[in-house]
């Protein structure tokens, strides 16, 4: 059920049951009254109560203690009658609620009616000929319990009951709704204090908002824990990247400190390994650039051509082809000329990499939709494991972890194309074809 239809039930539930508790309260309080009235009064009592009237006025005094004690045992009430002087005529003890009430009788009206705590009286004026006016008192026990009696005589207790029961309807229901709040607080504090495996149990579909919200930082928990350790293990490679070059330098430096007349042979090696520390800084540059200024109109027919035409002059020392087939569909994207040329000489260069000698690598253009281009590079190499197809596009990542700068390039060429085919709006995958690798590349065309 959604978080804001249990706030909105749980609450108007509590309001209802204040209320109900108020109006209750008052239902019963009028209840004592007009039970009464209900019973004698104007709009018809009982059947036992008129028969008793008629046999009070009409029976001779002598046989009235038999027609009371009769109806006293057949209805559970209690009944006093007094003489015009004030006298009870069978010589009960005239309890105070009763002589108050006859004394409402005197001050004029023919009935009365009162509640006190622990019974109700109802009184009645009749005539008789023998001695003129004849008072009659119906004394009632109301069939409530202590509890609701006591209740029914005090307001303060009721007011002070329906605070209780609200308070903890209130507090259960703020518990209720609260408790995850909580979870996922000392969540975040256990996250934020370094923590990263801090996750909140949560069903995996269904729920209100606040499992939804429990997902969702189960899901960030997720991303930051993969991004830090993304970057711990970048800092890891690029430092296991810069080690080899600066060990070189050193020795170069070395060798030239201790022959002095020979340090210009030195020279064409120290120039080489800047240069390789040049290329590294600046791909690992390349690979971490998330700006693009996207304003170009670029032909990937064009494109693709320069870019396979420089592959086959490289392709070439080692008897490979290179086909372009870009398809006669004139395909133009808006973006970098040159981070888009740097991402497809990447994959290219990829391919040229891990083919053998003599093989032929495709690369194909087609339009797949009016508003979306894919380009493939397949080659006819060893292929990847694929548990490792989508780890190949992480900085540094190599399948074969004793492979070379010489033989498997420094693991960031793959890197910085998907980086730049992102940035396009595009995305960057790869495929086992059976005799090789394929790199799939999709992105969207210019709507001009």
């Amino acid at each position: 059920m959604p978080l804001f239809l249990r706030i909105f039930l749980g609450f108007w539930l509590v309001t209802a049951a204040v209320l109900g508790s108020w109006l209750l309260a008052g239902e019963y309080l009028d209840s004592l009254f007009t039970e009464a009235e209900d019973r004698h009064g104007p709009g018809g009592p009982p059947r036992f109560v008129v028969r008793l009237f008629y046999d009070l006025q009409h029976q001779p005094l002598s046989a009235l203690e038999e027609v009371v004690q009769t109806v006293e045992q057949q209805h559970a009430v209690r009944i006093y009658l007094l003489d015009n002087a004030g006298r009870e005529l069978l010589s009960r003890r005239l309890p105070p609620a009763v002589e108050e009430i006859t004394a409402r009788l005197d001050r004029g009206g023919r009935r009365a009616f009162l509640r006190t705590e622990r019974y109700h009286l109802v009184a009645h004026r009749l005539h008789r000929e023998d001695i003129g006016r004849l008072q009659v008192v119906l004394r009632f026990t109301p069939s409530r319990s202590w509890l609701a009696r006591t209740l029914g005589s005090h307001l303060w207790l009721r007011l002070l009951v329906a605070l209780l029961v609200s308070g903890l309807l209130c507090f259960a229901l703020s518990r209720l709704l609260t408790r995850r709040l909580e979870h996922l607080r000392r969540a975040a504090g256990e996250l934020a204090a370094g923590h990263l495996d801090t996750r909140l149990a949560v069903r995996q579909r269904g729920g209100d908002e606040t499992d939804q919200l429990a997902r969702d930082f189960n899901s960030m928990a997720e991303q930051l824990q993969q991004r830090i350790d993304a970057e711990r293990q970048l800092l890891s490679d690029v430092s296991h990247e810069l080690r080899s070059p600066l060990a070189r330098l050193q020795v170069a430096l070395a060798l030239a400190e201790r022959q002095p007349g020979q340090a210009g042979a030195q020279l064409p090696r120290l120039e080489r390994e800047v240069q390789r520390l040049e290329a590294l800084i600046d791909e690992l540059l390349q690979s971490q650039r998330r700006q693009v200024a996207l304003e170009e109109h670029l032909d990937l027919r064009a494109l693709l051509g320069d870019i396979c035409a420089d592959a086959r002059f490289e392709g070439s020392q080692r008897d490979c082809r290179v086909i372009c087939d870009t398809g006669e569909t004139e395909a133009l994207v808006v973006g970098d000329s040159d981070l888009l040329r740097r991402a497809f000489d990447n994959l290219l260069r990829n391919a040229l990499t891990y083919s053998p000698r003599g093989s032929t690598i495709r690369v194909s253009l087609r339009c797949v939709s009016p508003s979306q281009a894919r380009i493939q590079v397949e080659d006819q190499g060893p292929g990847v494991p694929e548990a490792d197809l989508e780890r190949i596009f992480a900085p540094f990542y190599r399948v074969d972890s004793a492979r070379t700068r010489e033989t498997g390039g420094n693991g960031l060429g793959l890197a910085i194309a998907r980086r730049a085919i992102e940035a396009h709006g595009g995305t960057l995958g790869a495929k086992n074809t059976g005799t090789g690798l394929c790199l799939i590349v999709d992105l969207p065309l210019s709507p001009d």
